[in-house]
């Protein structure tokens, strides 16, 4: 189920892409050019063929001159009904310092964190009060 999931958001993240290269009136080649990410890397891309990585994501974004928050939420990296987490997100994914695979790790720590805190939601509501 999960994978099939990843396979729709890399799908739609592909026709969203191409729809809005096409509204920037760039074709595949020129877009390759603006990003330094090749043409039939960005063909694939825009099929659902390749899940690319934030990177590459972001210099797509600045090419298309799109929010890459909104392209990130579209590839599935942030998920848009989680106001806090965002922020954490975008850091971790704008930091120049840090690998791709190193991004990604402490994005999934991150999640796991946070889905953890979710099934433990319950708890907390009945000593928060006891807390604060």
């Amino acid at each position: 189920m999960v994978k099939s999931r990843v396979g729709k958001t890399v799908e739609s993240l592909g026709e969203y892409l191409k729809e809005q290269r096409v509204s920037a009136q760039l074709s595949l080649r020129q877009l390759a050019d603006q990003t330094g990410v090749s043409n039939p890397y960005l063909s694939q891309i825009e099929r659902g063929l390749r899940k690319p990585s934030a990177e590459v994501l972001q210099q797509i974004a600045k090419a298309l001159r799109i929010s890459a928050e909104q392209v990130y939420v579209r590839a599935g990296i942030l998920d848009p009904t989680e106001g806090r987490g965002g922020s954490v997100e975008l850091a971790v994914l704008a930091d120049n310092r840090l690998t791709e695979r190193q991004k990604q790790s402490l994005l999934d720590v991150y999640a796991s964190f946070l889905a953890l805190n979710n099934r433990a939601a319950p708890d907390a509501d009945t000593t928060q009060g006891e807390e604060s």
